[in-house]
C-alpha cells in the first residue's frame, strides 16, 4: 500500500485507541532494529564455528529478511518493511555509517602506513591494479550482457566496477586473522600492512568514482566540467580541514584532562556537530557525507587522550547498534530473484571468478617475486580477497547513483559475500604456520641454571607488584632470572581494538607482538628498565579474544621453556581500601582458570597488596628496605613448589624469610606425601640458617592465617593452592575462591583494610605426579 510520506506520523496513540503501532514510523523503526539485531546475532552465533566475521552474518541477515527470502511473503514485507519506511531505516543506518567512518578516521594513523615496507607496498599495488584491470575488461562485457546497464556511461561503470573488485576490507581482514591466530605471523603482518594501504587508496578511488558518477543515468545531462569541479571542491575541503579546523581540534584535544576520564560536555557536542557539518559539506559538494566524516576524524590529533575518550564514548553505540542496520539495509536491497536464468547465474560465476582471480593472482605472483614462500604467498592472495564495509559502500552508492541496477547490485553483493565466506576455510587449508622455538638456540646448561618466568599484566597498575616480587626472587649470576613480561589486551569486535594491531610489530609468535611506542609501553618498559636488579626484561603483548587468551599464554610459556607463569588476580585496590578503579570482567577470571588447567608449567596468581594509606604502599615498594616474606606451609605439591621458589630468596640481605608451618594430622595413605614434605622442609632450612621458623597447630589454621594477613608483619605471603581437605573444614563461613584455594581465599576474605601482596602457587600437575611416582619407587 502506497502512502504519502507527508502523512506519516511518528508515534501512535496505542492499541487501546485501535491503532496499529507498525503503521507509525518510530515504533516500526524499533521493531525493525530489534529484528535486524536478533537475526544478525543469531546468524553470527551459528557461523562462529566456521570462524566467519560478523559482517557476513549481518549481510546474510539482511538478505534473509529481504525480498530474497522472508520478504517474498508480501504480507510480512508490508508489515515489517513497508516501502514507505525504507527512507527512514536507511537514514538511521546512514547516521551510523557517518559516525563509524568518523571513528575509522579517528583511529587511522598515517605514520603506520608510511612504515609498511616495500613488500607490503608492492603487494598492495599489485593486489589492487590487477583486479582493477580485470574489472575494466569485465565492465565492457557486463554493460552489454546485463539489461539496462548500457545506459550508464563507460567512465562511471568502469570506476565503480574496478573499485568494487579491487578493494580489501581492513577491519574484516583483521578479525579473520585474529580468529586464525595469524595476526602477528609474517603472513598476518604483511596482509595487514598491505590492506591498510589498500584502504587508503580505496577511499581515493571511491571519491573519484562518486565525482565521475553524477546522477549515473547518462552523460548527456551532465557537463564534463562537473566532475572536475567536484574534485577541486573536494581538494579545497581537505585543505580547509587541515589549515583551519585541525588547529582548532588540537586546542580542543588539549583541553581534555589527561588525569580524569571525562570530557567537557561542550567539547563532545562540538565534535559531534563537526562530524555532521563535515558530512553535510561534502554532500553539498557532491562527493558523499561519509567522506567528510572520515576526513574530520583523520585530522583529530592521535597523540592526545581526547581521541581515545571519544572512541570509548560513542563506539559501542555506533558499531553495536547503528552499523548493523547499514549492513542489513544492503541485504534488504539485495533481491536474489533478480538473477534469473542460466545466463544471469553464469554472470555471477564470472564476476566471482574474475574478482578472486585478480586479487589472488596479483598478490600471489608479487609475493613470490618478493621471495615469500609459495604457501604464504597463496595465503596472502586469499586474505587480500576479503571484502567488507568499503565494498558495500561502493555498491550502495553505485545503486543510489543509478550506475548499478538491481540485478548487478545483487550479483556484486553475492560476490562480496562469497569471497569473504571462503577466506577462512581456504586459508586454514593452505597455510599452517610453523612456530619457531627458542629452546634450540639456548644452551642446555643455561636452561638448567636460570629461572624463566612469564609475568602477565593487564596494564601499568600491575607493574609495581610484579617488580616487588621479582626483586625478591632474583638469584645470583650463577642462577639468573630471565623475565618475560606480557601485557594482555582483549581483542573485541570493536573497531578500536582491531585497528590497534597496526601499532604493534611482529615478534615471531602468534598473537605476540613487541610493545609499540606509546604512553603505556613507555610506562611499563621504563619501570622495568629502571630496575637494574632485574637485568634485561623481554617485553611482549598478547592481543587476543578472552576466550582464546589462555592459548597464547600457554604457547609462549611452552615455546620459551618457562618454568612459571604469574597471572594478575582480578581484584585490585586503591589507597582507600576500596575495590579497583577499573572493573575486570568475569571473562578474565575464566582466562586465569583456563591457564591453571592447561598450563605446561607451574602457575602463580599474584594478588596486589591492599593498603589503607599511601605510606604502606610506598614502604612495600622501596627497594632499600628489607622485604619481609612469609611462606605458609601445610603440605602437598603446591606448598613444596612455593618452597622451591622461595629458596631463591635465601641468603639475600634485603629479604627476611619466615617459614610458618602448620602441623596437620596425616592419614596412612598420605605417608608418601609426608615424607616428601619433610624432605623439602629439611633441604629448605639447610639452605639458610637465618630463616625464621614457626610451628602452628593445624586445628586453628583459619585464625592463624587471618592473623598473619592482618599483622602488617609481612610484605609478601607465599602459599600453595591445594591443601588437605581437613584444612578447609575449619574455615567456617569463609567462601573459597576456586583459583586461590583455601588459604589464599582466607587471606583476602572479609572487610580487611590491609593485607600484603599474596602469591598463590599451583604446581604443574605432571610434575607433581612424577614426584610422587619417584617417591614410591624409592
Amino acid at each position: 500500500m502506497q502512502r504519502n510520506i507527508s502523512s506519516i506520523r511518528t508515534s501512535s496513540d496505542g492499541v487501546w485507541q485501535s491503532e496499529n503501532p507498525l503503521n507509525y514510523s518510530f515504533p516500526l523503526l524499533i521493531v525493525q532494529t530489534t529484528l535486524v539485531l536478533f537475526t544478525s546475532r543469531l546468524l553470527a552465533l551459528l557461523l562462529k564455528p566456521l570462524h566467519q566475521p560478523k559482517v557476513v552474518a549481518e549481510i546474510l541477515g539482511g538478505i534473509l529478511l529481504g525480498p530474497s527470502a522472508l520478504g517474498r511473503n508480501k504480507d510480512f514485507l508490508n508489515l515489517v518493511f513497508p516501502p514507505w519506511s525504507t527512507p527512514i531505516l536507511e537514514s538511521t543506518a546512514s547516521i551510523g555509517l557517518l559516525f563509524f567512518l568518523f571513528l575509522v578516521g579517528l583511529e587511522l594513523e598515517l605514520t603506520t602506513i608510511r612504515q609498511s615496507g616495500r613488500k607490503a607496498l608492492s603487494i598492495a599495488v599489485a593486489g589492487m591494479s590487477l583486479p582493477f584491470e580485470f574489472g575494466v575488461g569485465l565492465s565492457f562485457f557486463l554493460r552489454k550482457a546485463v539489461k539496462g546497464e548500457d545506459k550508464v556511461g563507460y567512465g562511471q561503470y568502469i570506476m565503480f566496477l574496478g573499485v568494487a573488485l579491487s578493494i580489501t576490507a581492513f577491519p574484516v581482514l583483521a578479525r579473520i586473522l585474529a580468529e586464525l591466530k595469524l595476526l602477528t605471523t609474517h603472513v598476518g603482518q604483511t596482509a595487514m600492512a598491505a590492506a591498510a594501504l589498500n584502504d587508503v587508496v580505496a577511499w581515493v578511488l571511491l571519491t573519484l568514482a562518486i565525482a565521475e558518477a553524477g546522477n549515473g543515468s547518462s552523460q548527456a545531462h551532465k557537463s564534463p566540467l562537473v566532475s572536475i569541479w567536484v574534485l577541486l571542491c573536494g581538494v579545497a575541503f581537505v585543505a580547509f580541514m587541515l589549515i583551519l579546523v585541525r588547529p582548532m581540534m588540537t586546542w580542543v584535544a588539549r583541553q581534555s584532562s589527561p588525569e580524569l576520564f571525562v570530557i567537557d560536555e561542550a567539547f563532545i557536542c562540538l565534535t559531534l556537530s563537526g562530524v555532521m557539518l563535515s558530512g553535510f559539506m561534502t554532500d553539498l559538494i557532491g562527493i558523499h557525507a561519509i567522506f567528510g566524516a572520515f576526513i574530520f576524524g583523520l585530522i583529530i590529533p592521535k597523540g592526545e587522550e581526547f581521541g581515545q575518550k571519544l572512541i570509548t564514548r560513542i563506539e559501542d553505540f555506533v558499531a553495536g547498534l547503528l552499523l548493523p542496520l547499514y549492513f542489513a539495509s544492503s541485504g534488504l536491497r539485495t533481491d536474489v530473484a533478480k538473477i534469473q536464468g542460466i545466463e544471469a547465474w553464469g554472470l555471477l560465476v564470472l564476476v566471482i571468478s574474475t574478482a578472486c582471480a585478480g586479487k589472488i593472482l596479483g598478490t600471489f605472483f608479487t609475493a613470490m617475486l618478493c621471495k615469500i614462500p609459495v604457501r604464504e604467498s597463496l595465503a596472502l592472495g586469499v586474505l587480500m580477497n576479503t571484502k567488507g564495509l568499503v565494498e558495500l559502500i561502493v555498491l550502495n552508492i553505485g545503486r543510489e547513483k543509478k550506475v548499478l541496477n538491481d540485478e548487478m547490485f545483487a550479483i556484486l553483493v553475492l560476490m562480496a559475500l562469497f569471497s569473504t565466506f571462503l577466506t577462512t576455510p581456504m586459508v586454514m587449508a593452505i597455510y599452517k604456520p610453523r612456530h619457531r622455538s627458542e629452546q634450540a638456540s639456548t644452551p642446555a646448561e643455561e636452561l638448567e641454571n636460570e629461572l624463566r618466568i612469564l609475568a602477565c599484566i593487564h596494564g601499568p597498575s600491575n607493574v609495581p607488584s610484579v617488580i616487588n616480587l621479582m626483586e625478591s626472587i632474583n638469584g645470583t649470576n650463577r642462577s639468573p632470572l630471565k623475565l618475560h613480561v606480557m601485557q594482555l589486551i582483549e581483542l573485541t569486535n570493536r573497531s578500536s581494538s582491531i585497528l590497534m594491531v597496526q601499532r604493534v610489530r611482529k615478534n615471531g609468535f602468534p598473537f605476540v607482538s613487541r610493545l609499540c611506542r606509546g604512553s603505556k609501553r613507555d610506562q611499563i618498559a621504563s619501570a622495568f628498565e629502571a630496575n637494574a636488579q632485574l637485568g634485561r626484561v623481554h617485553h611482549s603483548t598478547a592481543i587476543s579474544a578472552l576466550s582464546t587468551m589462555h592459548e597464547d599464554i600457554c604457547h609462549v610459556a611452552k615455546d620459551r621453556s618457562v618454568e612459571m607463569i604469574i597471572l594478575p588476580f582480578y581484584k585490585q585496590w586503591n589507597g582507600d581500601g576500596d575495590e579497583a578503579i577499573k572493573s575486570i570482567s568475569h571473562s578474565w577470571i575464566e582466562v586465569n582458570q583456563r591457564v591453571l588447567t592447561t598450563a605446561p608449567c607451574s602457575v602463580a596468581l599474584l594478588i596486589e597488596g591492599r593498603f589503607n594509606n599511601p605510606s604502606d604502599q610506598a614502604a612495600e615498594l622501596t627497594t632499600t628496605m628489607p622485604k619481609r616474606v612469609a611462606i605458609l606451609f601445610i603440605g602437598g605439591p603446591d606448598d613444596r613448589e612455593a618452597l622451591r621458589l622461595s629458596r631463591r630468596m635465601t641468603g639475600k640481605q634485603l629479604v627476611q624469610l619466615t617459614l610458618v608451618r602448620f602441623l596437620q594430622g596425616q592419614r596412612d595413605d598420605n605417608i608418601r606425601e609426608k615424607e616428601l614434605d619433610e624432605s623439602a622442609l629439611a633441604e629448605f632450612r639447610r639452605s639458610d640458617t637465618t630463616i625464621r621458623y614457626e610451628v602452628k597447630a593445624g586445628s586453628n589454621v583459619v585464625e592463624e592465617v587471618t592473623r598473619i594477613g592482618q599483622s602488617r608483619g609481612y610484605d609478601i605471603v607465599m602459599v600453595g593452592k591445594g591443601h588437605h581437605p581437613s584444612c578447609w573444614e575449619t574455615a567456617g563461613n569463609h567462601t573459597e575462591i576456586e583459583e586461590l584455594g583455601a588459604i589464599g581465599s582466607i587471606l583476602i576474605s572479609g572487610d580487611q583494610s590491609f593485607f600484603p601482596s599474596i602469591l598463590v602457587i599451583q604446581r604443574q600437575k605432571e610434575a607433581a605426579e612424577n614426584e610422587a611416582t619417584v617417591s614410591q619407587m624409592i
